[in-house]
């Protein structure tokens, strides 16, 4: 890959930063190059308490990072000094953690890396600190002018998922969902798994939102009156979508050989089953943005945070995604 990635610092209090050198100590000729947006001393002297042999390159473009890589994990400097300690957010780390992910989206949106790679943020800090988005992924829309809303795809091996619904209460998902919501998130993903993973006519399983699909109304009316209506919308687009499906018999092995990827009505409904095959190496894709972004999908870990003790797994899954990802919409444009 002639570009590398840009990698976000995330929450300095959290684990991104170890997670970043353990990729790097364990498996750097076999990952794609990255460079880390960070503070080069915070992350020198981490890899020293945890007496990691990690090399801290600091370096000044994005082209750097590819030659250096081998030798020493690259850094672009953040100009700031970290005050968090582990396991310890400070807002005042706000204007650290945002001016991170601005130098990534413009890396990307220029040319000089080939994605976006986002170690996790921790909301209520930066909130704390003023910070008005609902998460990464608005943050990540506004920066980069994109039109429609974002939709997030997770993804191990042998499973995509996409929450329609995504952090709302369990009432307040019913409440909002729409057709119009289910038509957005399956073109987006269906567009997506042409553009990005390969897939040439995709098929999409379309989840109901009540137990055995609703039973023909008797379980309730959302499938007739909004899922239903939706499906029917998709097919009519061009858009192979089957359902409402009963959501019990959506995940095991002989029914996710029948699609690739799998629409559904609420976070937890997604979430689960991704988190059940592959805790550690699922990965948090954002589609619909005018660049590859992916994350691990975990939080910032503050309990353990400093310890060394945190699994790299997913970061991992997400620099090779990333790197696949955006190969492809090079190949292609």
């Amino acid at each position: 890959m002639a570009l590398p990635l840009a990698l976000t610092m995330g929450e300095p209090a959290g684990i991104g930063g170890e997670i970043a050198l353990k990729a790097w100590l364990d498996l750097r000729e076999d990952l794609p190059p990255f460079y880390l947006i960070d503070d080069p001393d915070r992350l020198a002297a981490l890899a020293r308490r945890l007496d990691w042999p990690v090399p801290i390159r600091p370096i000044d473009a994005p082209d750097r990072a590819p030659p250096v890589f081998p030798d020493a994990l690259p850094v672009a400097p953040i100009d700031m000094t970290v005050r968090a300690q582990p396991g310890h957010p400070d807002p005042g780390d706000a204007p650290a953690i945002l001016g991170a992910i601005q130098t990534a989206v413009r890396d990307v949106l220029s040319g000089r890396a080939a994605a976006l790679v986002t170690n996790p943020i921790h909301k209520d800090s930066l909130y704390r600190a003023g910070f008005h988005h609902p998460g990464h992924t608005e943050y990540l829309a506004e920066l980069a002018g994109a039109g429609a809303a974002p939709v997030m795809m997770l993804v191990c091996p042998g499973l995509r998922v996409v929450p329609v619904t995504i952090h709302l209460a369990l009432r307040r998902a019913i409440e909002t969902l729409s057709s119009a919501a289910i038509l957005h998130a399956g073109r987006i993903t269906a567009a997506a798994l042409r553009r990005d993973f390969g897939v040439g006519s995709p098929v999409l399983a379309v989840a109901g939102l009540n137990p055995h699909a609703g039973e023909a109304g008797g379980l309730g009316r959302e499938e007739i009156e909004i899922i239903e209506p939706a499906v029917a919308e998709l097919r009519a687009a061009g858009i192979d979508a089957r359902g409402p499906l009963p959501p019990d018999t959506m995940f095991h092995a002989e029914a996710r050989s029948t699609y690739d990827a799998a629409l559904c009505m609420y976070h937890d409904q997604a979430l689960i089953p991704i988190k059940t095959i592959d805790f550690h190496g699922g990965v948090n894709v954002t589609l619909g943005l005018p660049f590859v972004r992916t994350s691990p999908d975990h939080g910032t870990a503050l309990a353990i945070a400093g310890r060394g003790t945190a699994r790299p797994d997913s970061l991992i899954a997400a620099l090779r995604l990333a790197a696949e990802m955006a190969a492809r919409r090079a190949a292609g444009s």
